[in-house]
């Protein structure tokens, strides 16, 4: 099970081609590949590139499957719960991306960050927010008190993760995780990749749990830790697929 931003993609946009061997290798060895990550299941598909298709993907941290080719949503915000939601971002400045099963909206600045790893592959539609059926992730951007929108935001019973660095808050909905998700789909014995925060379910579940980088909130949950870097990664994948920690 490999998370993606920071874990296996250090660019935001591709996988170094040595890690990318490393995983083909693990589906030569026998293995089922399961990624996972913030991202929807759209923004997942151009960063993982062909050589994947039998892998199971889990998006907006829990609320989006793909299995064989077909992704449907797991969670989503109820009404009254994501009206509130808008209204919170109204009164704290922030702009936003909404995310529905495959397509968005969008309010944030079109120079932020998070603005270039939406719909990389051109592959879904940006729409006006009431057009979406249903919304499965929620980020808000550049709120004028982030930790209090966070806070704000909890009180309404959905998950939330605060991503400091990058001025960023993940609202997902009720307690919606990656292990959640990955349990409903019955996987219970894997080895797990991760290297932030919203992985620590993912690791403290996993039979072994690699921690890439040295994020603090791993810290009791990792068995072991590797460096932010291709090489680092791709070698410790390599001894997976050779059969060294089984």
């Amino acid at each position: 099970m490999f998370d993606i931003d920071g874990t296996i993609c250090f660019d935001g946009r591709t996988i170094a081609d040595r890690i990318r061997s490393a995983l083909a290798r693990c589906i030569e060895a026998g293995y089922h590949l399961v990624f996972a990550s913030a991202r929807p299941i759209r923004d997942l598909l151009p960063v993982l590139g062909p050589g994947f298709e039998t892998a199971t993907l889990i998006g907006g941290n829990g609320s989006l499957i793909s299995t064989d080719g077909v992704v449907r949503a797991r969670a989503s915000f109820h009404p009254s719960t994501f009206a509130a939601l808008l209204e919170l971002s109204n009164r704290f400045q922030a702009g936003y991306l909404a995310d529905g099963p495959w397509d968005y909206a969008y309010t944030g600045p079109d120079d932020h960050p998070i603005r270039g790893r939406v719909d990389q592959g051109v592959l879904a539609r940006q729409v006006q927010v009431a057009e979406l059926p249903e919304v499965v992730k929620f980020l808000a951007l550049g709120a004028s008190d982030m930790h209090a929108l966070a806070a704000a935001g909890r009180e309404l019973g959905v998950t939330v993760n605060h991503h400091l660095d990058e001025g960023i808050i993940d609202f997902a909905p009720g307690s919606t995780t990656k292990w959640e998700a990955l349990r409903a789909a019955g996987i219970t014995r894997y080895i797990a990749f991760g290297n932030d925060l919203n992985d620590i379910e993912l690791l403290g579940n996993a039979t072994w749990a690699i921690r890439v980088g040295a994020h603090p909130s791993l810290d009791d949950v990792a068995h072991t830790t590797v460096g932010a870097d291709p090489e680092s990664v791709a070698r410790e994948i390599e001894g997976i697929a050779d059969g060294v920690l089984l």
